[in-house]
């Protein structure tokens, strides 16, 4: 089969398209981003930062949805905690299709039971490497920047 110079290009482009695609979707999360408490310690105390542990339903919960979606993939917040926060996002999610590991499941809930007994989601706290609780931060809608603010303020 022969393939004329313009199909030829057409194929090269696609290619290009779908490896460039897979680069990017491969970059979507910040390498200071955790699903493991001791994964985000070990980050935390190699940069001498703090831990943002973020209790989420990331398929039913709107504010969580939101929350992750203004603040925590904004570009202002992913500048500001790759140097200071190790993110620890513990997910509940409720769809069948997004059900976590067997592992990952018990993992959150016992986090859950120490650190968010109520069960109120979003729940953002901010913890030391070692565990110790910082602050219970509020998501109201702010921006980004009014965030940062509220973090910076609370580890200092």
């Amino acid at each position: 089969m022969r393939f004329a110079p313009t199909q030829i290009n057409m194929i090269r482009l696609l290619l290009v398209l779908l490896l460039g695609s897979s680069v990017v979707s491969a970059q979507d999360q910040p390498d200071n981003w955790f699903t493991d408490l001791a994964e985000a310690q070990a980050y935390a105390r190699q940069h001498q930062g703090q831990i943002l542990m973020v209790f989420a339903g990331s398929d039913w919960c709107k504010p969580c949805m939101t929350f992750k979606k203004d603040i925590l993939e904004s570009t202002d917040f992913v500048s500001y905690s790759k140097a200071q926060l190790a993110i620890l996002y513990l997910d509940f999610p409720a769809r069948k299709k997004n059900r976590l590991s067997r592992a990952q499941t018990e993992h959150n809930e016992a986090l859950a039971e120490k650190f968010n007994p109520q069960g109120i989601f979003p729940k953002i706290v901010l913890i030391t490497p070692e565990g110790v609780k910082l602050k219970l931060l509020e998501f109201k809608n702010q921006q980004p920047e009014h965030f940062i603010t509220t973090v910076k303020q609370s580890i200092q």
